[in-house]
């Protein structure tokens, strides 16, 4: 997990001294400023009011002269050739003389004007006593409360990291929730780690008990479905084979044979969709005409009475790699639709190179209506009884399930257009 909670947890931290570092720093560099700009110079000025107090009290009071500060007095009347060229020129008030590595404070009274001379080196040492050694001694210790923070933090979020790496593991088929088992889990994982792993060892176990029930459903829908249609399609067989039948008998078992028919294929659909997309169908070869023209004839009993023709057009005759069973559902059901929803005029349905296109002249929809076209058991008619409103719905999921396209356009009281793309780079055309 390299962009795990841990990694982020450790470059908070690493962030967290280094601004430390920086506001550290900063304060360290106004410190300094202040230190010899403000108490530096306070100084000098309190120094040179207690001189001119003990200057009142005996004129022959020297000027202060020691290790740190160096003073020179010129009296009033007499002139400052006496002092260093430097100080000549200055006027009341304080000088940072950086090339002399000094710092002055003029003083001018009645009695004459006083210089007093600080060295900044002496400054310099005062200052790190002062601002630098305590913002060292703040520094480690941020350093190392942040040091303390991020180990104890560390030990809180390494179970979670722990159960995270676990999990991500998993083979969604096949979680290995024994690993999540109370006993097995490390003994450092205590409090609300605890509960989430036994909170994943609970839903684990359900997940693994769902895909069991869903393999045992597909497993068992798919023969216990199968035997019944298989039953049906064998009599209906046999049905044919009696002579002497009435012609409305023979149309009757061959509506039983096709709606038998029907059912195997919708009963694989659904199967396919049940199981995993990791999965492969049972896939061949087939022409896309022939699947098409036989679905066109059972939805031409659909229309009935109606005066509405359905024609095939066979553009082009691709091959296609995919379970046969599953192109009969989508375009029965797309062809059920148009049978329904159409009162007059024609069907037509046209194969061409890389799909097939069910254009009719009926209802249409409206735009509000095309846009909820592929929800499950929205009807754009309700009024009408045919249909669940699962059709569309079902066309779509199986189109996505093998990488098809299903694309709609309608217009109200014109009628709809159905195009299906089938996978050209997939390997499934011919």
């Amino acid at each position: 997990m390299p962009h795990g909670l841990p990694r982020k947890i450790r470059i908070a931290f690493i962030v967290q001294m280094a601004l430390a570092s920086l506001a550290i720093l900063l304060a360290f560099y106004v410190v300094t400023a202040l230190f010899k700009y403000s108490f530096i110079q306070a100084t000098l000025k309190d120094e040179a009011a207690h001189f001119w107090e003990l200057y009142a009290a005996s004129p022959a009071q020297p000027p202060p002269n020691n290790h740190t500060l160096r003073g020179y007095l010129v009296e009033a009347g007499y002139s400052n050739l006496s002092l260093p060229a430097n100080l000549r020129p200055l006027t009341p008030g304080f000088h940072d003389l950086v090339d002399d590595g000094q710092l002055v404070w003029v003083d001018r009274q009645d009695a004459g004007t006083l210089y007093l001379v600080y060295l900044r080196e002496q400054a310099t040492r005062v200052a790190l006593w002062f601002a630098v050694l305590p913002a060292m001694l703040a520094l480690f210790a941020i350093y190392g409360a942040t040091w303390l923070t991020y180990k104890a933090s560390k030990r809180m979020v390494s179970p979670v990291a722990w159960l995270a790496r676990l999990v991500s593991r998993w083979d969604p088929r096949h979680p290995d929730i024994a690993a999540l088992a109370p006993e097995r889990l490390p003994p450092d994982m205590e409090g609300e780690a605890r509960q989430l792993a036994r909170a994943l060892h609970t839903l684990g176990g359900r997940v693994e008990a769902h895909l069991e029930r869903e393999r045992n459903f597909t497993r068992d829908a798919s023969h216990e479905l199968r035997t019944p249609l298989t039953v049906i399609r064998v009599a209906s067989d046999m049905a044919l084979e009696e002579e002497g039948l009435a012609p409305r008998v023979v149309r009757s078992l061959h509506r039983i044979q096709r709606s038998g028919r029907d059912m195997e294929a919708v009963i694989d659909a659904f199967l396919i969709l049940a199981r995993e997309s990791e999965i492969e169908p049972q896939s061949e070869w087939f022409d896309v005409c022939e699947v098409v023209q036989e679905e066109a004839g059972t939805a031409r009993d659909l229309l009935g009475d109606k005066p509405v023709e359905l024609l095939v057009h066979c553009e082009a005759r691709p091959r296609l790699y995919a379970p046969p069973r599953v192109l009969h559902v989508v375009v029965g059901n797309l062809l059920r639709n148009a049978c329904s929803y159409t009162d007059r005029g024609r069907i037509e349905v046209t194969i061409e190179e890389d799909g097939v296109v069910v254009a009719d002249t009926g209802i249409g929809m409206a735009p509000e209506a095309l846009a909820r076209a592929f929800e499950p058991f929205y009807r754009a008619a309700p009024e009408r009884p045919t249909g669940s409103g699962l059709g569309l719905s079902i066309v779509r999921r199986l189109c996505e399930r093998f990488g098809w396209t299903v694309q709609l356009d309608s217009t109200l009281d014109t009628g709809t257009r159905a195009v299906i793309r089938f996978d050209r780079e997939g390997g499934q055309l011919a």
